[in-house]
């Protein structure tokens, strides 16, 4: 188990084993996601939105706002 210590202007140095670990290097940031009451995940936020750019197909033919609309309704009534 890898620890630090909190400074008293509150800040920690993450120790390398779990630096390496995320892949983070210095400038990099890491979100505190809280996943029940006294426990936090970090998760390392080192690829922008952009990254994402790409992974999604365009559709071959376009879709217009009718053809959503009706496949909603026709959906919506199906749950029903």
């Amino acid at each position: 188990m890898s620890m630090a210590t909190m400074t008293s202007k509150g800040q920690i140095t993450i120790p390398a084993i779990v630096r390496a670990a995320l892949g983070v290097e210095s400038g990099d940031r890491i979100e505190f996601v809280q996943i029940e009451n006294g426990r936090f995940e970090l998760v390392a936020s080192t690829h922008s939105v952009t990254a994402l750019k790409g992974l999604v197909r365009k559709p071959a033919r376009p879709v217009t706002i009718e053809a959503m609309n009706q496949t909603i309704a026709a959906q919506g009534a199906k749950a029903r």
